[in-house]
Formats: C-alpha cells, structure tokens, sequence
C-alpha cells in the first residue's frame, strides 16, 4: 500500500519546480502576442486618465540595480492605478544628451577622437545612443513592465528637440528670457558645463582667514564713538582666494553689531560672537564702545585691504553664526559674509566658475543676485 494514496492532500497543477528562468520570459512573450498592454488602453480607454511622467533614463550602457528599480518601482504604481480603476498609461523615455553618453564615447573613439570632427563625435554619440536604447528597451522589458515601448519619448528625436525649440520662442515672444551672466560649474578635462548634480564633493580641509577691512573715514564720521580710533570690520573666510573679486560685506538684517577698542584699533563684529572673537584673537583687554543695529551700517563703504577699490556693506538673510563650544576652534564668522559679484573668475579643483553668457527665466532671475562665499569652522593658524 502507498500511504500517501491514503492521505486528503490538495490537488494542484503548478509544477513542484517553478523554474523561473524558463517560465517567465514564456509569460512575457504570451503578454506581447496578445498586445496586453494594447487591450488595457483598449478597454480603460473611459476612465479617469492618470499618467506617470517619466524621468528617463540616459541611453548610455545596460541598466543596472538603480535603473532596474526606478523602472520596477513606476511599473508598481502604474500597475496599481490600473487596478484601481484608472487608465494608467505609460509613455517610457531615454535621455539621449548629456557628459554620460559622452564619457562612453570617448573610451569607444580612444585616441581617434583627436582626428574627428564635432559633427562626426556626435553622430557616433547618436549612434551610440539608438544602440543601448534598443538594448534597455528589451532589459525593460524582461523586467516585466509595461508600456508604450514602441513609441518612446526620446530627447533627440528631431519632433523632440523641435518643440523645445518652439516652446524657448515662446517665452522670448513673451518676454520672459532674459541675456545675463552666470557661475557655472567647467570640467577642465571633459571641457564642458557640469550639471550641480554631476559634481560630486569630497571631505575637505579650507585654510581659513581673518580679514581687517578698514571702514572709510565718511563711514566713521557718522558714529562720534568712531573718530578716536581706525575702525575695521571684520571678516572671516574659508576661500581666501576669492578675497580679489570681493565687492561687499553682507550684514544680517536681525543682528546687533558691535564697535569693540582693542586698543590701537576699534574692530566691527556681531554681538554676539565678541567674547568667543577676542578668545580666538587672544586680545585680553577690550571695551565696547557703541552697539549698531545692522540697518546702521548699511551703505557704509569699506577699504580693500590689498586691493584698489571699496567694499560695501550690505544686509542679507543668508548670513549666520554660531558659537564654537571647543577652545580649539573659534566662531562661524564675525556674524558678516564677504560677496563677491557673479563675474569673479575662481579656480578650483578641475572645476571653475565661468562667466558666461547665459539664458534664464525671470522669474527665477534678479540681476542685483550675488554668490556668497561658504563659512565653515576651520582652526586658525
């Protein structure tokens, strides 16, 4: 007798072995012979439209864990909508512009490069690109999403790129754009524009400065407290090397400001960063000789220390401090942030900040703008 003749156990048709690696592409290829994706639109075709816009990949090698699951994660919402009762249509797309499809290129061209022209680089950057599109497509799909796969958005399909170009005339018709200059971050080696998200930043120590910039005598003679003494306000820096394009001290709007005697000299700061200022100067004795509210000091010209021209004094929200709780290291700043105007040349790294000529939306454009140089605790010298 076999025992298990005697037993009630379920009956099923699945195989004890699931076999994935063979069954799913024989699922995969029965939901594209019956246009599943086709019928889906076919009978959703009156419900409430819900459409994902997607953020495309570039066309630039085979997918990989972070291309797989952005595409995995949209085909669940999707999917989900569907569900639910909505017409989930999916138009996927490919980023075919851009230093990743560049950077692929030049290793495929090596040296050849050097003997082509930018119009031949970049047919082969297009041919490059059609390639690995058809390749992710096919990736895509053994992933098991569904879409328009046939009829993809691609940046540099000439319909594509025609619209953007309609639609930039558009705005100049409108008004809306305006010729300005603008820092941008330059690979020297790739010699290109890099995108802030292409730049990445690695932990690094900035030697810091303090900076004594005298205040100029019709700025003194406002205050009588002022005129026994040169007065400098104070400056502190951790990118000393944009000192010769400085234009203007930034003062915050909410903060008290204070003239301290140090003897031979009566120094400008933040009230509240006196105490922890002189520690670090090591300057024992010193009295405060008049409190300023910042609006005071507004328009107040200052002397360049090393350089023929005035900087101003001006207000900005952007400017912080805060205390240094270690001996060790002194305060964010004297409560004030040096600026230097959007046309300062600046080298750093293999990157730079360019002046260029450049195209930008009103709306998020103000020609009085001003890049402000970071403040970060350093221990002084």
């Amino acid at each position: 007798m076999d025992y298990k003749d005697t037993l009630n156990l379920p009956q099923t048709a699945f195989p004890m072995k699931a076999n994935l690696s063979k069954k799913e592409p024989e699922i995969l290829s029965k939901w594209e012979e019956m246009g599943l994706y086709e019928q889906l639109r076919e009978q959703s075709q009156h419900r409430p439209l819900y459409i994902l816009h997607d953020g495309p990949p570039y066309a630039n090698g085979h997918i990989h864990l972070g291309t797989a699951l952005n595409k995995i994660l949209k085909d669940m919402i999707i999917k989900s909508r569907q569900m639910s009762g909505m017409n989930a249509v999916y138009v996927p797309g490919w980023d075919c512009h851009g230093l990743p499809i560049e950077h692929q290129v030049d290793k495929e061209l090596g040296e050849r490069k050097r003997t082509m022209t930018q119009v031949e680089i970049r047919r082969h950057c297009r041919r490059y690109a059609e390639r690995f599109i058809d390749i992710q497509r096919n990736e895509f799909k053994r992933l098991g999403v569904l879409g328009e796969w046939d009829n993809p958005y691609l940046t540099m399909s000439f319909d594509y790129e025609a619209t953007i170009a309609r639609e930039l005339g558009r705005f100049f018709e409108s008004g809306s754009v305006v010729r300005s200059k603008k820092p941008i971050y330059w690979c020297a080696s790739c010699r290109t524009a890099l995108a802030e998200a292409e730049v990445e930043y690695h932990d690094h120590a900035s030697p810091s400065i303090y900076v004594k910039f005298a205040m100029n005598a019709e700025g003194a003679a406002r205050f009588p407290e002022l005129n026994s003494k040169p007065v400098y306000v104070l400056i502190w820096t951790t990118t000393p090397w944009t000192l010769p394009a400085n234009l203007a001290i930034t003062l915050h709007p909410d903060f008290e400001y204070v003239a301290v005697d140090v003897g031979d000299e009566i120094w400008i700061l933040a009230e509240g960063l006196m105490e922890s200022c002189m520690e670090a100067f090591r300057v024992a004795g010193y009295r405060t000789v008049r409190k300023f509210s910042s609006e005071e000091l507004q328009g107040i010209n200052c002397r360049h220390p090393f350089m023929d021209q005035d900087s101003v004094l001006i207000l900005g929200s952007h400017v912080t401090w805060m205390w240094a709780r270690a001996a060790s290291i002194p305060p964010r700043a004297m409560g004030v942030k040096i600026t230097t105007w959007r046309w300062s040349m600046v080298w750093k790294s293999s990157l730079r900040w360019m002046t260029t000529g450049s195209l930008r939306m009103k709306s998020r454009f103000s020609p009085a703008s001003s890049c402000s140089t970071p403040m970060l605790p350093s221990t002084p010298s």
